[in-house]
């Protein structure tokens, strides 16, 4: 009896091993689910699946009062008061600008004609919150159209699509009467890229003078309004997307000194 106790001893220590090490072995299962479970959580959010908006194509505007060549304001506006152009106020000149030119051409016995001229841009950049900047300039284009469409005591008000200036462009032709006279105006609003441009010429004749023709007012404004579009491709040399490199001063230069030893 007395050798009999320490053998059942033993059996019991013996029997009692494989449940430790079961017992640790779930321990150990939980333990690796814990640390999943910790390192799933721990990982980064996945990132939206929304696309990036595409880049403006251009970042910067022209100098609006050389938007328009000096010939073609020259021949719009034959005695314009100032002929370099008014420049328009703005707080940030890379989004927005304007220029304005008018005079009064005196023809003596014949009376005067009077012509203004007019353009401003207005550029867009791309937002992530609001859309891209060709998107918000489409949005701004229709809705100088409709300014322009709503002009007060406007008769004989005609809209229409204009071809081959920028990727989009409307006219919008009236008259109005305004200081006795009979005025014919025509505002052309063109998109090219992130960039709108609005275009006004107007012009009136005086003491007797013939009224212009809706036609005469229409093709000056229409190649004043080319000239303004070429000149925003002009100024961001030739319309790469903003972020792109540009040359530096200096190498700007080496390539001038460049081409003038080839030459």
């Amino acid at each position: 009896m007395h050798r009999s106790a320490p053998r059942l001893a033993r059996i019991l220590a013996c029997a009692a091993v494989p449940v430790m090490l079961v017992v640790a072995g779930c321990s150990s299962d939980s333990d690796g689910k814990k640390d999943d479970a910790s390192s799933s959580s721990a990982a980064p959010d996945a990132k939206s699946s929304e696309a990036a908006v595409a880049p403006a194509r251009f970042a910067a505007l022209p100098d609006p009062c050389a938007s328009v060549t000096a010939n073609t304001v020259k021949s719009l506006v034959p005695s314009a008061k100032n002929k370099k152009g008014t420049r328009g106020k703005s707080s940030d000149t890379a989004v927005r600008g304007g220029c304005s030119w008018n005079g009064l051409a005196d023809k003596g016995v014949k009376g005067s004609q009077y012509r203004w001229l007019d353009v401003g841009f207005s550029r867009f950049a791309s937002d992530q919150a609001v859309g891209s900047g060709s998107e918000r300039a489409q949005a701004d284009y229709t809705k100088q159209v409709a300014k322009a469409q709503a002009a007060d005591g406007a008769k004989k008000l005609a809209t229409a699509p204009v071809g081959s200036i920028g990727e989009e462009a409307t006219k919008i032709t009236y008259d109005l009467t305004k200081t006795g006279e009979d005025f014919k105006y025509v505002t052309v609003v063109a998109r090219t890229g992130n960039v709108v441009v609005t275009l006004n010429y107007n012009g009136a004749g005086y003491a007797g003078a013939k009224t212009p023709s809706a036609e005469e007012i229409l093709k000056g404004a229409e190649k004043a309004a080319k000239e303004a579009v070429a000149a925003v491709a002009a100024a961001n040399d030739g319309g790469q997307p903003s972020g792109s490199p540009k040359p530096s001063g200096s190498a700007k230069a080496s390539a001038s000194a460049s081409a003038k030893k080839t030459g």
